[in-house]
């Protein structure tokens, strides 16, 4: 079988620090290799994989702020498109954009939709419901005017994450800095519990940062700056727990199962997928607001962070991922 993995081209893949798409792209792409698939990593020419890689785009547009994001997309998803022809499977992970191409190709595309960015894309999806095939991230982020051969959640390797055992006495944010993150919510949870609080991601909006965050950093509440998978690794397997208080319905949220791969609880606002990734009271705790959650602080010391990893082990692993990505292929 040979198989095109199609990645985002905002970010390398893997992604030096941010790139959640490419993430899993590199995972689907490197678990396929693992099994023995002949594939090909259409990503940035940077990129790093062992499979194949075919490349057009010199490196990520968010990287490099002089390309022109549309040019480069359009560039990068042609390539891949124009040899079709060459695969037996075609994964698109770039969203609807690739869709277009699915009427004029003879090979069969599978599409995981990581999220609907905005209502107003359905249409594309709508359009090539009957030409491509949809696979949804949790059951929460699926629309009823779509038709999906399968629910799988993202995967990750999980050797790459250390387990903690005795955490230190702080809570951790690991996250893009963002209103719909809830990184202002996270502040007040952790002046409400009275805990020593990290922030760790990239700041998307600065107006927000300077507004919601920057006045409330102190020895208390401490901002770290992006981190790489080194500096998440420590700061996720040394934290009390993360506060994941989303203000939008999050189709999967990789850091969730990142922290508890690390034994770290995850108290996080019951929003989107949430139910799915976390069992309440035993891997973290579902929360409806800000006091719920500082509350829910408290108890964390009661949760078996062993239980936590192997809970995500079983559920979230780049073998299981990439085991029903190729029962999905083989089906069709």
């Amino acid at each position: 079988m040979k198989v095109a993995v199609l990645a985002p081209v905002a970010w390398r893949t893997p992604p030096k620090q941010y790139g959640p798409w490419e993430q899993v792209a590199s995972n689907i792409a490197e678990g396929l290799v693992n099994n023995g698939v002949d594939v090909t990593l259409f990503a940035t020419a940077d990129s790093i994989t062992t499979a194949r890689l075919d490349a057009v785009v010199e490196r990520g547009y968010e990287e490099d702020r002089s390309m022109d994001a549309k040019v480069v997309e359009c560039l990068h998803i042609s390539n891949l498109m124009e040899k079709a022809s060459d695969f037996d499977i075609v994964h698109n992970n770039f969203d609807f954009l690739p869709l277009t191409y699915s009427g004029l190709i003879r090979t069969p595309m599978v599409t995981t939709i990581h999220g609907f960015s905005s209502p107003a894309i359905l249409p594309v999806y709508q359009k090539y419901n009957n030409t491509s095939t949809y696979i949804s991230i949790s059951n929460a982020d699926r629309s009823p005017l779509l038709t999906y051969a399968a629910t799988v959640y993202n995967g990750i390797q999980v050797n790459d994450f250390q387990f903690g055992e005795k955490p230190q006495d702080y809570l951790l944010y690991f996250g893009r800095i963002h209103h719909d993150k809830g990184t202002a919510e996270a502040i007040e949870i952790a002046l409400k519990a009275k805990k020593r609080l990290l922030i760790a991601g990239l700041i998307q909006d600065s107006r927000y940062f300077a507004d919601k965050v920057k006045p409330f950093l102190n020895e208390q509440i401490v901002y770290v700056g992006s981190a790489g998978p080194k500096e998440r690794n420590e700061l996720m397997k040394n934290a009390l727990a993360l506060l994941h208080p989303i203000n939008f319905a999050e189709p999967f949220g990789l850091s969730v199962a990142e922290a508890m791969l690390c034994g770290t609880p995850v108290i996080a606002f019951n929003r989107g997928s949430m139910s799915e990734l976390i069992v309440h009271e035993r891997t973290g705790f579902l929360v409806a607001n800000i006091s719920e959650a500082a509350e829910a602080v408290s108890h964390v010391t009661t949760l078996n962070r062993l239980e936590c990893r192997q809970w995500s082990a079983e559920q979230f692993s780049q073998e299981k991922m990439v085991k029903s990505y190729m029962e999905v292929y083989k089906k069709i």
